[in-house]
């Protein structure tokens, strides 16, 4: 009986298993049928639905930064009358503005090529120009930092606030075109939020640089970068305040005016140039220096204008060549002293090396500007010279930097000197003796000299910037009065000596205004070089 027992539950057992199996089979079976179907019905079959994970805060300090700042940084358009055009009479449609569309002509240009004039075309309406930039708030009553040239034309501006529509009507407070910045002022009836400022003079090149403007009259573009560079000149007189801080972060037309700012959110520039061949955004943008930008508010809002210092003398970067000459090592060497200016009354000579003003070294020309523009007008400053390479300190008097520099134009010579036999000389010119003759010709009155007829391409003198037709007086401080005197203080130099000339130079080419009584004006300048090995 239990043997039966037994060989009943095997049974069972193994009807079970089969039962299992075939169950297993079926619903393996089922399940790959109904997959191979699916991926049949599927449009891209293979592909794996994406997935959004949950949020995770990221590194927040860009978000965090222009949460900051942007209720700072306005918008700021302009409105200007443009000139009245002169109207004259044409056989074809003037070409449109770069604004204007271009329209079916042929009906104009039907009247205008028979009749000459269009009756049934109206003269055209200047059109008002418009103009629009960044600015920034610089203090909660409503004053705000701009580009000088984003109002200059205008006459309205309006300021929109961030995340508003409401445009404010702007007063121009003051301006400065030697900074290109200008202060405006709104009445919000609100206090505003105003800018953290910051200190330029901390930046450091490769920090990080953070744009906020209105790019194209989109408000509140944030663009980040880093410091590409400091102390950028762009060259020019025009420049010659504005050492720029250099930035890759994304600066275009409409960011004018707009702040840059560091990793702390603290303003440290003026947004204010790109160079660009498109006129658009290259990866080279400017910004003035807050520290600059600084001193012109303060000045703006005090008096309504900037006044800086000036004392009368001209000049050019000296090479170490002609300071060495000289008896120095650094410093600014006088070119030109102006008659009736503090320098000139003072005792300031050309050919001195400004080396110090009141005991701060002086390394180059444009320390000496910065320091002496600082300076109060009518305040007194000490000046040390070197003179026949001795120290000599000169009490000076500051004055108005737009009374004295001088803008007076260079006269025009009336005759040119007839070409005769040249003497060369190893500097690299072909020099002559200056006749009375000669001199009459040429309206010259200083003593002594020889003209330079060429100076061959490629030379010495070339190099330093000798010119034809220039007058050398002296060189290393030697007077010359004669090609003999030429050749004999050549004589004494060998290669790696310093050479410095006195030169005097004509405003225009000699040959442009021959046989006009046009009286001439000379100027004298210095070119110095270091002696090559041949020449």
């Amino acid at each position: 009986m239990s043997v039966l027992t037994k060989m009943r539950s095997q049974k069972l057992l193994s009807s079970t298993l089969i039962l299992f199996t075939l169950s297993v089979g079926i619903l393996i079976g089922t399940l790959v049928n109904t997959g191979v179907k699916a991926a049949k019905d599927q449009a891209a079959p293979g592909a794996t639905p994406l997935v959004i994970p949950n949020p995770v805060q990221l590194s927040n300090s860009f978000s965090q930064l222009a949460k900051q700042l942007e209720p700072s940084v306005v918008n700021i358009s302009t409105t200007y009358e443009p000139k009245a055009a002169t109207t004259q009479r044409r056989n074809r449609r003037a070409r449109p503005s770069p604004n204007e569309e271009e329209g079916d002509d042929s009906m104009n240009d039907f009247f205008n090529r028979f009749f000459g004039n269009n009756p049934m075309e109206q003269q055209p309406t200047p059109r008002r120009g418009a103009a629009t930039g960044s600015g920034v708030i610089i203090d909660a009553n409503g004053y705000i930092l701009t580009n000088n040239h984003v109002v200059e034309k205008a006459d309205r501006i309006q300021v929109t606030l961030p995340h508003s529509q409401t445009k404010y009507d702007a007063k121009l407070i003051g301006t400065d075109t030697d900074t290109d910045l200008a202060v405006i002022k709104i009445d919000a009836k609100k206090s505003l939020p105003a800018a953290k400022i910051g200190n330029s003079d901390a930046v450091q090149v490769g920090d990080w640089a953070v744009a906020i403007g209105s790019p194209f009259g989109l408000q509140a573009t944030v663009t980040a970068g880093i410091i590409s560079a400091k102390e950028r000149d762009l060259g020019g007189i025009e420049h010659q305040f504005q050492k720029f801080l250099q930035t890759d972060a994304a600066i275009n037309p409409g960011n004018s005016g707009g702040p840059l700012l560091n990793i702390n959110g603290e303003v440290i520039g003026i947004n204010t140039a790109i160079i660009s061949g498109t006129g658009s955004y290259q990866g080279v943008g400017f910004a003035l220096p807050i520290n600059t930008a600084a001193k012109v508010y303060n000045q703006i809002i005090q008096h309504g204008k900037v006044t800086r210092g000036a004392i009368g003398v001209s000049f050019r970067e000296s090479p170490p060549e002609l300071l060495s000459v000289y008896g120095a090592n650094e410093g600014v060497f006088v070119g030109e002293v102006t008659p009736g200016m503090p320098a000139a009354k003072a005792g300031v000579k050309p050919e001195d090396v400004i080396v110090a003003v009141d005991g701060k070294p002086i390394k180059d020309g444009q320390g000496l500007v910065n320091h002496i523009s600082d300076q109060p007008i009518g305040s007194q400053v000490t000046i040390t010279v070197l003179r026949d390479k001795k120290k000599q300190d000169l009490k000076v008097t500051v004055g108005d930097r737009n009374e004295v520099v001088n803008t007076a134009s260079g006269g025009e010579r009336p005759g040119t000197p007839e070409k005769s036999d040249a003497t060369p000389a190893k500097f690299g010119i072909s020099i002559q003796n200056m006749t009375p003759a000669r001199k009459e010709a040429m309206n010259f009155s200083e003593k002594g000299g020889v003209l330079v007829e060429q100076v061959q391409p490629g030379s010495f003198a070339e190099d330093i910037g000798l010119a034809d037709n220039d007058v050398v007086l002296s060189i290393n401080r030697q007077p010359v009065d004669s090609v003999e005197d030429v050749k004999r203080i050549q004589g004494t130099l060998k290669p790696g000596d310093p050479v410095a000339f006195r030169v005097m130079r004509s405003a225009v080419p000699l040959a442009r205004s021959r046989g006009t009584n046009a009286k001439p004006e000379w100027r004298s300048l210095f070119v110095a070089g270091t002696m090559p090995n041949t020449q």
